[in-house]
């Protein structure tokens, strides 16, 4: 990949240019949600910025990276981490999918569901690879416990 694409190719890069054509497609004047989608969009996306933060949070006090395709110093299992082995970017789910109700952009929905096909084979199997193989049985043993997106097993 030339070096300017893979500067770019980040989730936070993937995720502004899902809510740019989300807020885009808000202007087709198809409104479902009304009042309901801006109290369900703004619950979402303070839940999903919450969870952001709680995740980093916790990554830095393990001194690991946040940064994908960066070797992970340690391996983050407590916390929001105990019900989600992706809550950075559940939270990046959250957030798209709250603005597209805020905005009142129904046909916008798909694009969730494309972000995270994107995010799971962009970024995450890589993740996890480096993750089996930085921490071995210790991964595995979290991943036995935990879901990828979200909930314990």
């Amino acid at each position: 990949m030339r070096p300017i694409l893979s500067a770019i190719d980040l989730p936070p890069v993937w995720l502004l240019a899902h809510l740019a054509l989300a807020w885009a497609i808000s202007f087709i004047p198809l409104k479902l949600f009304g009042a309901a989608g801006v109290c369900f969009g703004s619950v979402l996306l303070g839940l999903g910025v919450t969870l952001m933060a709680a995740a980093i949070w916790a990554m830095s006090r393990a001194r690991t990276t946040v940064i994908p395709r960066r070797d992970p110093a340690a391996l983050v299992t407590s916390g929001v981490f105990g019900y989600s082995r992706n809550p950075i970017y559940l939270a990046d789910t959250m957030i798209l999918t709250g603005a597209i109700l805020w905005w009142d952009a129904a046909l916008a929905l798909p694009l969730v569901a494309v972000f995270a096909w994107i995010i799971q084979t962009r970024f995450i199997k890589d993740e996890e690879a480096r993750l089996t193989a930085g921490f071995g049985p210790e991964f595995d043993l979290w991943a036995q416990r935990v879901h990828r997106w979200f909930g314990r097993k």
